[in-house]
């Protein structure tokens, strides 16, 4: 079977999948997520792993010598696809949220068929691919991932394609790396996870938001009322607890619109003074992050009024 597979830039390291869905299970547990897929040959596929719940899957089955079994999913549901891209605990069913949302949205659960290989996979899929991650590595990209910029080349595991599955009129989904689409599904669920912990250290936490100036996902912005001075410092130590990847965080009072960069800037202008930032070196950041050698520096910008002083030095003039 032939795919349309694209190459999107002239320097990426080949042709690449970009809205796949990896379902694999091992040892009882299940996960679903999203991974860029650079196409080597006829069957055999490099995937980019950060260190999360697939990498884990992989490293316990390769510690017993085990290839891991998969399944690639292009063209799913919307609910599979939100599902994938959210960051559960680990041993959270991804397959179980989705199904959940489509009972609550459709008032029927979500269709599953089961591949040769015994995964269960999303029955409304274009296309499954599948296969299994072998022990052996090769070396993937360079591709232009969310910051629009060149990822680094790296050692990656080889997935190796035993079958191929479509549907009667299938239509392969792409996703532009560094496109609005590629913010949506990399920020959006990302700012809920940011929103609980930081009211659990702020309970008036009023709105969180991932920039696209910081691509969704390195910059964020976030809205509090203060009950104590002190307040703005805890938010920021637990909007970058909620989203570990974020590099940049400021936060401001409850009268500055978040979505609006120019307010955002303002607040800083007006209300924020260099003894106000909190600085954190040498932490784990986002590998995406081209100036980043390893770990990153994080700086969080408390942009509230201090509650000492006069709040109407702090209002703008109204006519």
């Amino acid at each position: 079977m032939s795919l349309p597979i694209p190459k999107y830039f002239p320097k990426d390291g080949g042709r690449y999948i970009t809205s796949g869905l990896i379902v694999s299970e091992f040892e009882g547990m299940r996960n679903i997520s999203f991974h860029r897929m650079m196409i080597m040959s006829d069957d055999k596929i490099a995937v980019r792993l950060v260190p999360r719940h697939l990498y884990t899957m992989l490293q316990r089955s390769k510690a017993k010598g085990k290839e891991l079994p998969i399944a690639i999913c292009i063209g799913s549901r919307p609910e599979t696809m939100l599902a994938a891209a959210t960051s559960l605990d680990y041993g959270t069913d991804e397959l179980t949220v989705a199904s959940a949302m489509c009972q609550a949205s459709f008032g029927k659960p979500l269709d599953v068929g089961k591949t040769d290989n015994g995964l269960y996979v999303p029955a409304d899929t274009d296309y499954v691919i599948e296969g299994r991650i072998t022990l052996e590595e090769t070396k993937e990209g360079p591709f232009v991932d969310i910051t629009g910029t060149y990822d680094h080349i790296r050692s990656q595991p080889v997935i190796k394609v035993d079958k191929i599955w479509s549907s009667k009129d299938p239509v392969f989904q792409l996703l532009l790396p560094g496109g609005n689409e590629h913010y949506l599904f990399m920020g959006l669920p990302r700012e809920p996870m940011m929103l609980k912990t930081v009211r659990q250290a702020v309970p008036r936490t009023h709105a969180v938001r991932l920039t696209e100036g910081g691509c969704c996902w390195l910059h964020g912005v976030v809205s509090i009322t203060k009950n104590k001075e002190g307040d703005g410092m805890n938010a920021i130590m637990a909007a970058f607890t909620g989203h570990p990847s974020m590099k940049q965080v400021i936060i401001v009072d409850d009268d500055i619109d978040i979505f609006n960069d120019r307010e955002v800037e303002w607040a800083v202008a007006t209300r924020f003074q260099g003894n106000r930032m909190l600085r954190i070196p040498d932490a784990a950041g986002s590998s995406l992050d081209p100036s980043s050698k390893g770990t990153t520096w994080k700086v969080g910008i408390d942009a509230t009024r201090q509650l000492d002083m006069d709040i109407g030095l702090f209002k703008r003039a109204e006519l």
